[in-house]
């Protein structure tokens, strides 16, 4: 027998890594007929997932009220054996759903109160009662869903023990390797930044590292993916450190994967945030499994991950002096990078890979859907 699952979002792209192509894509190679219901343009199948689109909404307030209320319509006229929703804004949606005999896994991919608590738009004397009242509604929310699945260990503790399941965002094994990529001796002087460019993100720091780089290098960063909002991208086109970057907006995988292939050295420089400092970005461990060698925060917990097999360097976030002088170093010890980006991609071969995540997630939705 043939299931039916729905995964709903109102706020990631339709083709984002976790939802799409790791979870989305992995059950419907599993035998799941899977459907995706996500803003965008029209109806399509894509690697035999159904995507099931409503509007786009046009700001956030719109996308909270109208589209939450159409991808819940969607939902409902899909009739599945089991929904899984990816936002917090669809906590509502969930609960009604499991009210109506559905069953529900809420999949949380951010540590929400601490992420309200750096949020810029909100009022600061906003952002306490804000991040009270998210925490006590995903607190309530829990009790009518099926099971939670979180996307990092300090995720998991603030759920119900017995219904949490832990299934990290690892990356896809082999997805962004490129077997015939030259050592780091022969690659050009650039180093890379790929996904969402913010300032709480680094977005200004990398700049102003790059104007700290000497000249003699010819050193180039290649900003790959989109900066938000567009008054931070208008900022950063006035440091002076932006006439050695290339903005190349958003690239797919495949352009991905020969762009990590042509660099010297990735960069993740979030700042300390409540939110960062027990995340697991996606392209932490991307960038490993492509063998490229880190240039990251150095965050107690990024240090245990890429401390522990040497896979980078870690740095300061909030020091452009510091960051420079790392980038400086992966350029004047081609060798010693080459090592760092092999123990990283080895890591990633055995311990940080989709394959052992995607088992727990297809356990969670065997024993559901029993």
């Amino acid at each position: 027998m043939t299931h039916k699952v729905v995964h709903l979002s109102t706020v990631h792209t339709t083709f984002d890594i976790r939802i799409f192509h790791k979870e989305c894509c992995s059950l419907a190679n599993a035998g799941y007929e899977t459907v995706f219901v996500t803003p965008h343009p029209a109806d399509e199948t894509v690697h035999n997932v159904r995507i099931r689109a409503v509007p786009s909404p046009k700001n956030r307030l719109q996308r909270m009220f109208i589209t939450t209320f159409l991808v819940f319509r969607a939902a409902l006229r899909e009739s599945a054996a089991l929904y899984q929703f990816h936002d917090p804004e669809l906590l509502p949606i969930g609960i009604l759903l499991s009210l109506m005999g559905r069953k529900v896994i809420y999949d949380v991919h951010e540590d929400v109160p601490n992420q309200i608590l750096d949020k810029s738009w909100l009022h600061p004397w906003l952002r306490r009662p804000a991040a009270w009242l998210a925490h006590l509604f995903e607190w309530v929310g829990q009790s009518f869903f099926d099971a939670i699945v979180a996307a990092t260990p300090a995720i998991a503790t603030r759920f119900i023990g017995g219904k949490t399941t832990l299934v990290q965002n690892f990356p896809l094994r082999g997805e962004l390797e490129t077997p015939d990529s030259p050592p780091q001796s022969s690659r050009n002087r650039q180093v890379v930044f790929a996904g969402g460019i913010t300032d709480i993100r680094g977005g200004r720091e990398m700049v102003a590292a790059m104007e700290k780089v000497p000249d003699s290098y010819n050193a180039v960063l290649k900003l790959a993916g989109l900066i938000y909002p567009q008054s931070l991208e208008a900022s950063m086109r006035t440091q002076p450190g932006w006439s050695k970057v290339e903005f190349l907006g958003w690239q797919s995988r495949t352009q991905l994967a020969g762009l990590l292939a042509s660099s010297r050295a990735g960069l993740v420089l979030f700042h300390p945030a409540r939110n960062h400092l027990n995340a697991q970005p996606n392209k932490l461990f991307e960038y490993m499994s492509a063998g490229l060698p880190l240039i990251a925060s150095d965050f107690p917990l990024w240090r245990e991950i890429v401390g522990k097999v040497d896979a980078g360097l870690l740095v300061d976030p909030l020091d452009p002096d510091g960051i420079a002088e790392a980038i400086c170093w992966i350029f004047e010890h081609p060798d010693e990078a080459d090592a760092m980006g092999h123990r990283g991609r080895q890591a990633v071969a055995e311990m940080y890979n989709w394959d052992s995540e995607f088992k727990k997630l297809h356990g969670l939705y065997q024993r559901l859907l029993l």
